[in-house]
């Protein structure tokens, strides 16, 4: 689930090893680029933590952050 705080939306997924989670990020990576909009973004083995904020804005939450949020948890369907 997304929160918004600190001028950005947050969320963690998780998954069932580290390809799996390797395999989400390259596929939210098409998206990202598609829109050109790019994630702040980490993972560690099993789980990836996104950050989203719009820089052009002055780094506050757009609704080019809600639509990439939306096509990342379509994304992420797919993977539970």
């Amino acid at each position: 689930m997304w929160t918004e705080e600190n001028n950005q939306l947050k969320c963690s997924f998780q998954f069932k090893d580290f390809k799996a989670a390797f395999a989400f990020m390259t596929e939210v990576a098409f998206y990202a680029e598609q829109q050109n909009h790019h994630p702040n973004w980490s993972n560690v083995y099993n789980t990836v933590h996104i950050h989203l904020n719009t820089h052009d804005a002055g780094n506050v939450v757009t609704e080019k952050d809600h639509k990439l949020a939306k096509a990342i948890d379509a994304v992420y369907v797919k993977y539970q």
